[in-house]
Formats: structure tokens, sequence, C-alpha cells
């Protein structure tokens, strides 16, 4: 039985090798396509061939769909396709190598069938995990736009209320914040440099509002839209009430983030009593042993 895990394993190994240098060369472009927290993308070549060959697009579109719509929303409108199928490819890829180290765990550990089960579940583990950390990569940069939004939008309505016209307020809260990292910024930043290379303000304004796939940035996008040609008193007013209810989303995201750090503290500190108590038991267990 051992030899036969260890069989298995080798063929799928060598299956891989051989499928790999046949189609290396064939997805250079797909591959230089950059996407963060992919640690297997040089092994992807095999597994984009299978995709194309089982022609994935059309037998699940519904994963296709969901999957691109979650890389659309972290990576922007231009991570498209071609980013879902490099994802697809690193699944696969965990997959197919857990698989195979499971086969060949079973063949060290003598045939014993533990080592096939732990490579099956961590087979099926680990892709679910790269999908749940997408998801929570999503709802985070979802939170910083939301958290850094009402801010941005209280520093426009106090610039042009103190006379500066509206470009040149997102400019210069831009400025600010440039090189910061945070998303919403970075998006900002991108719709400045589309203005500077000749699209309209209202084009650029609404390219800003669909890459950032947020309601509530797309309810500002909207109201800057319908108000910004005012500007002044008009424009304040136009914006104060909603620069109120995104303040109370604010703290709604806030306080949801300290819950979720109080729960992640929990079992930390849990384990901790635990350490103590078993620190300042023990002596007086030997003790009353004696």
């Amino acid at each position: 039985m051992a030899a036969a895990w260890g069989l298995v394993g080798a063929v799928m190994l060598l299956l891989w090798g051989g499928l790999y240098l046949k189609v290396k060369g064939k997805y250079g472009k797909l591959l230089s396509v950059q996407m963060n927290g992919l640690k297997l993308k040089q092994a992807a070549p095999p597994m984009l061939y299978c995709l194309q060959l089982i022609k994935a697009g059309e037998r699940f579109p519904g994963l296709i769909f969901k999957l691109g719509g979650l890389l659309r929303r972290l990576y922007g409108e231009t991570a498209g396709g071609e980013a879902t199928l490099l994802f697809l490819a690193e699944m696969m890829s965990y997959f197919y190598f857990l698989a195979a180290g499971g086969c060949l765990l079973s063949f060290l550990m003598g045939g014993d069938s533990t080592g096939i089960v732990i490579g099956a579940l961590l087979a099926v583990l680990v892709p679910a995990a790269l999908v749940s950390d997408l998801r929570s990569k999503v709802k985070q940069r979802e939170q910083e736009m939301l958290i850094e939004l009402p801010e941005l939008l209280s520093k426009i309505i106090l610039l042009v209320g103190a006379g500066e016209i509206v470009q040149q307020a997102f400019r210069h809260c831009m400025n600010q914040k440039k090189g910061s990292g945070q998303p919403l910024y970075q998006e900002l930043e991108r719709m400045l440099a589309e203005c500077d290379s000749g699209y309209s303000f209202a084009q650029a304004l609404e390219s800003f509002s669909r890459r950032c796939a947020v309601q509530e940035v797309a309810s500002f996008s909207t109201a800057v839209m319908l108000n910004y040609r005012r500007g002044g008193s008009d424009f304040t007013l136009a914006l104060r009430e909603l620069s109120h209810s995104l303040w109370e989303k604010r703290k709604s995201v806030s306080r949801t983030r300290g819950e979720q750090a109080s729960s992640k503290l929990l079992f930390p500190m849990l384990l901790l009593f635990v350490v103590v108590l078993m620190l300042v038991g023990t002596p007086a267990f030997v003790m009353m042993s004696f």
C-alpha cells in the first residue's frame, strides 16, 4: 500500500513537471499581471492550461463571475479575466500539490492512510482559505474607504466654503495624504491624473466611483457631480447632510472593527489566564500531594 501511494504522488509530480515544461512559455503575458499575495504564481502555467482546456469560463460562469467581482473591487477595473484566471490557477496549484504531498506523506508513513487524509483536508481547506482571505481584504478595503471618506468630504466642504474651486479642493486633499497607502486617496490620485490627461471632471469622478465600488463613495460622487458647478455656499449646504450620514457610518464601522479586535484578543487572554492558573496552582497541588 505504501508503494502505491508513493507511486501516485510521484506520477502526479511528474505529470505536473512535464506539463510545465510544455506550456511554461505560453502564458508569459498573463503571468506579468501584478497581484499581491500569489505565492505559486510561477507554478501557474500547467493549471492555466487545464483551465483553458476545460473552458472554465463556460463550465463555471457563476464561480468566475463571483471571483472576478471580488478581484475588481480589490484591484480595480483592470483586474478582469486575467486576474481571475491567475487566482483560480493559484487555488488549483495548492490543491494539486497538497494532494500529491498527502500521497507522498502516506508513503513515508509506511502506507498509513493518515497522510492522504491530511493532504486531502489541506487540499480543500487551503483554497477555501484563499477565497476567505480575498473576501476579508475586500471588506477591509471598503472599511478603510468608509473611515476616510467623511474626513475627505469635511475638508472639501471647508475648502470650497473658503473660496476654493472644487477640483482644486480635491487636489489639495490628495496632496495632504499622498503616499499614505489609503485606498481612497490612491483612487483619488488616479482621478486627478485622469483630469490632467484630458478627461472632464465629471468623467473622472464617475470613473473614481466605479473603481471604489462602495455605495457611500457612489453617493458622495453623485452629490458632488450634481452640485460642483454651483460652488460656494450652495455646494457646501448640499453636502452637509451627506457628511452627517457618512460620519455616522464611520462611527458604526469603527465600532465594528473595535469589536472584532476585542474578539481576536479573547483567545490570547484566555491562554494567558490558563498559564497563570497553572503557574499559581501547580505549587499548591504539589504541596497538597505531600
